[in-house]
């Protein structure tokens, strides 16, 4: 009775290495193509990998439209549109270390224009003009102030509040730009075609969420969306951004006062230490 017992649970064992041998060849051999470099679909990873959350890549592409930016109108530029995703089914894990990242100033701009960092995230804002420079932020989002410095050196500030930041320089008033500050690591920043891709997302239900610096709150509460990624590689239908309504309005300096005439013209000329 014990050797038949064992004679059977012998064959159960062989019929299933059988039958996983079997879905191994045939799951390569599709996975090749005869090339011999593995190109699995997430499927068949899954299958052979019980368990296993596959990260998947969102790409798309935005169009801004009702633009009176020279830029967008001539040279179909639509760069500097955030996409980004909420996670609605898993809690957000953002980096245990402190990102880094990187707003350059070099011929009294602030370069990119538009930065998407998690929160968190320490910015540094180095000097490359031959003049000295001051960067700072009274708006909405996170207040900061790092002071006049000269050429050649550099300051840092680490954002710890969610939203959005608009940076401008306290000497030169054509200097602008815009730190998005997420709780969401998944987010990517538009090309001048207007295509984005973000890397490295679970499968789960997400919130779409779109930012673009000349578009009202309204236009853009309208665009945020649901998506299901359940696929390797998930493509969202084109987003139109109308920028109608947006009125671009004059800033003041960090003391809440109007520039100088001719402010851009000044340079306050320092040599590298």
């Amino acid at each position: 009775m014990i050797w038949r017992l064992r004679t059977s649970f012998s064959r159960l064992l062989t019929r299933a290495a059988r039958k996983w041998a079997h879905l191994f060849t045939s799951t390569y051999r599709a996975a090749t193509s005869g090339s011999g470099h593995l190109r699995f679909p997430s499927a068949a990873l899954a299958l052979l990998l019980p368990g296993v959350a596959l990260a998947a890549s969102v790409s798309g592409r935005v169009e801004l439209v009702f633009s009176k930016d020279p830029n967008v109108r001539k040279h179909m530029d639509y760069s500097g549109v955030v996409v980004w995703l909420e996670p609605l089914t898993a809690p957000l894990s953002l980096p245990a270390q402190t990102p880094h990242a990187e707003m350059i100033q070099k011929g009294k701009a602030f370069s990119p224009h538009v930065l998407a960092i998690t929160l968190g995230t320490t910015v540094n804002f180095p000097n490359y003009d031959p003049i000295f420079h001051n960067a700072f932020s009274n708006y909405d989002g996170q207040i900061f102030d790092i002071g006049l410095y000269p050429p050649g050196t550099t300051r840092a500030i680490g954002f710890r509040r969610e939203g959005v930041v608009r940076v401008f320089c306290n000497i030169h008033p054509s200097m602008s730009a815009v730190i998005l500050v997420l709780k969401s690591p998944y987010f990517s920043v538009s090309d001048k075609n207007g295509n984005f891709r973000i890397g490295g997302v679970p499968p789960g239900s997400y919130r779409v969420h779109v930012f673009h610096e000349r578009a009202t709150e309204q236009t853009l509460k309208a665009l945020s969306h649901t998506v299901e990624i359940a696929d390797e590689h998930v493509q969202v239908p084109p987003i139109a951004v109308s920028e109608s309504g947006y009125l671009q309005l004059p800033h003041t300096n960090k003391y809440g006062k109007d520039y100088p005439p001719d402010s851009d013209a000044l340079g306050y000329p320092g040599t590298k230490p």
